[in-house]
């Protein structure tokens, strides 16, 4: 249908949205082969109470969020869900999954940048 296309833009978005997928499958499937290469020791280099602290604010940062952005956040990061099944989940169009989602990154950035500089202002 390309030769139908009055907007010649639209094939762009197509193309570029395609390559970004395929390099982010591609990023992913790396970084799991890496991690399998690596020795069991080596997965963790934290301290179990450093990476349980960091853990533990990453939840309840994520408890200050909208409960929608919170739950869009974890279905599209931590599970994998696409927007679509999001959206199906929750109800919404895409569209305000994908406002969510930026919304909720947004904030989430916030949070964790203020207790950065709060434990950096610590003596």
């Amino acid at each position: 249908k390309l030769d139908q296309s009055q907007e010649a833009d639209k094939f762009l978005f197509f193309l570029f949205g395609i390559a970004t997928r395929v390099l982010a499958n591609f990023r992913r499937k790396a970084k799991l082969m890496e991690l399998d290469e690596l020795p069991e020791s080596d997965h963790f280099q934290l301290p179990e109470a450093t990476r349980r602290s960091e853990m533990d604010f990453l939840y309840k940062a994520l408890s200050l969020l909208h409960a929608d952005q919170r739950d869009a956040l974890v279905f599209f990061e931590m599970v994998g869900f696409s927007v679509r099944e999001i959206a199906d989940h929750q109800k919404k169009s895409e569209e305000a999954i994908r406002q969510s989602l930026s919304r909720g990154r947004k904030k989430l950035l916030e949070i964790l940048k203020n207790n950065a500089e709060y434990k950096n202002s610590m003596p």
